[in-house]
């Protein structure tokens, strides 16, 4: 034991780089991992539209319900006769531009109007919902009655008044209705868009002007199919985890992959909880409404689909009654503060893995940073200057550690030359050394590795804000979540840890020299394919290193020639 503990104090800066790096490769591999898959194009399939509602939509109770309905209802014309047929309708607001598909009333595609797909592309926006051989996701309302025939599912045919609906400049509220009849039944399903929002509210309101008594559940789901990933992964932007998350009070956020939902589907009985399907940067999500007991649920049906829905309570209406119920979709960026007002821990769909109580601290800091000065990449550099200015004392008494042990260096080579190959009575010495000058050969070591957990709750606090997305800084940087193009901050990160090895002991022994001599080339090569976001926090971190140790090291040499 007493070996070993020699071994690292004697080794304990190589040590300390080494350990560096391995968790710069994990992240770096972890990071190649959830790269954007390229999807494969799906085979264009002519198969005929399945009518059948599948089973996870049933309340739990099954056998008091009548079987699902097998066949199409036909389209029923709206009582003001003014309802129009057609495939689907198109609805604008400032931030939304959506494809509703008459059957079923399903959302069908969603493209987000403030989101480019690329700076290179402002006009193409970014979808986040569609139904094509490239995407499958949609979001799907309906209601389950104990008379199929007076209650539309997913599957059946509404109307509309329009084929176009546009939030005009001027308004803030936007209402888009369609309409379902059947045997004295009428339902209208009734969309509700305001200026500035991605959260949709959806009410379904029940007329029951023939049945004696009318009772049905309603249902909010999401559908999708799973990413297919193909061909290289460096292609310029990362993405964090791609699936299924969920939320209810007791046990709070939690995820659920695809192959999860296929082999442990979910059925929880709840209040206040919410289903989603997230993405980097974008999520979608069925919130009920509050106080409500919903059933949350998943399920993987035959096509390779996936759902994450929420079922809510019965409803009852008697002959010439009207009910109403609500629940709300949000459609959008993952928006920390948005997402807060919406539902409780909708904001943890920003997933900043095992550090969130670390990495959330890191993003309200910096962004109101961000709200002072207008650019994240200056937000960045003064939020980098923080931390420092925070981890003063700490760097203080590692780098007072590491001068000092500079200062031993040409007694350590003196040692060496003594004893030669007896690396016993080598380290002996050099333990007695230490002991005498009163230094801790690790103490330049503990407080650096007391900063990783921050430098890795910074890393994914930068690959998961999606207000960094696109975020230019200064000249050639023209988005911060993505790697520099011309590799030139990386290059002078490197530069910086070769300049600041200088500032420390040199290893005793010539093979670690040579390991360290490498270590500034083996991190510009891993760093250059990170995000420029974080490229940047390392290197005004290293520079603002460079200038304490440098200040610190040349105290202590002035006070040692002073003696």
């Amino acid at each position: 034991m007493e070996h070993i503990l020699k071994l690292i104090r004697s080794n304990s800066t190589i040590i300390l780089y080494i350990l560096l790096g391995y968790i710069s490769i994990l992240l770096f591999s972890a990071w190649q991992e959830d790269y954007p898959p390229k999807i494969v194009e799906k085979p264009q399939q002519n198969a005929p539209i399945s009518t059948t509602i599948p089973e996870n939509i049933l309340p739990i109770d099954t056998g008091t319900l009548p079987d699902v309905p097998k066949t199409q209802a036909k389209i029923k014309q709206n009582p003001t006769n003014s309802a129009i047929q057609a495939d689907s309708i198109s609805v604008h607001t400032d931030v939304l531009h959506l494809k509703i598909n008459l059957q079923g009333g399903n959302i069908t595609a969603a493209l987000l109007e403030k989101y480019p797909v690329s700076i290179n592309e402002p006009e193409t926006k970014f979808q986040l919902l569609g139904d094509n051989n490239a995407l499958h996701f949609i979001i799907q309302t309906g209601i389950v009655a104990k008379n199929q025939a007076t209650a539309p599912s997913h599957l059946s045919l509404f109307t509309a008044e329009k084929t176009r609906y546009q939030l005009n400049s001027g308004e803030d509220q936007l209402e888009v209705n369609l309409f379902w009849q059947a045997n004295g039944i009428q339902v209208t399903k009734r969309f509700t868009f305001k200026r500035g929002s991605y959260a949709v509210k959806v009410s379904q309101i029940i007329q029951n002007q023939n049945e004696p008594t009318w009772q049905g559940w309603p249902y909010q789901q999401l559908e999708r199919d799973p990413p297919v990933k193909s061909g290289s992964m460096l292609n310029g932007s990362a993405y964090t985890y791609t699936g299924g998350a969920y939320y209810k009070p007791d046990t709070k956020y939690q995820k659920i992959k695809f192959d999860e939902i296929k082999n442990e589907p979910i059925q929880i009985e709840t209040k206040n909880g919410w289903v989603s399907f997230i993405q980097h940067y974008f999520v979608s999500a069925v919130i009920p409404p509050k106080e409500v007991p919903v059933t949350l649920f998943s399920k993987a049906l035959d096509n390779n689909h996936y759902v994450m829905g929420v079922r809510l309570p019965m409803l009852e209406a008697k002959k010439g009654e009207t009910i109403e119920t609500d629940s709300t979709l949000y459609i959008g960026p993952k928006l920390q503060d948005h997402l807060a007002e919406i539902a409780p821990g909708l904001e943890l769909t920003v997933d900043y893995g095992w550090l969130t109580v670390i990495s959330q601290p890191l993003f309200w800091l910096l962004s109101k940073i961000h709200s002072y000065i207008g650019n994240w990449g200056w937000a960045i550099i003064i939020l980098t200057l923080l931390l420092k200015l925070a981890f003063y004392k700490l760097s203080e008494t590692s780098y007072k550690s590491m001068a000092n042990m500079r200062k031993l260096a040409p007694r350590m080579q003196a040692l060496k030359e003594r004893y030669g190959e007896d690396k016993q009575r080598l380290n002996q010495a050099m333990m007695e050394m230490y002991k005498t000058e009163k230094i801790n050969p690790l103490g330049g070591c503990l407080p650096m590795l007391v900063q990783i957990p921050v430098f890795i709750a910074l890393y994914w606090m930068l690959m998961e804000t999606v207000e960094l997305r696109q975020a230019p800084f200064i000249l050639w940087i023209h988005d911060l979540s993505v790697k520099d193009p011309y590799f030139v901050l990386p290059v002078l990160m490197g530069a910086s840890m070769f300049f600041q090895q200088k500032l420390n002991p040199p290893p005793p022994d010539p093979m670690q020299a040579k390991i360290m001599s490498m270590l500034p080339i083996i991190f510009t090569g891993l760093f250059a394919f990170f995000p420029a976001g974080l490229v940047l926090y390392w290197l005004v971190n290293n520079l603002a290193s460079i200038l304490q140790q440098w200040n610190i090291t040349r105290t202590i040499e002035k006070a040692g020639q002073k003696k």
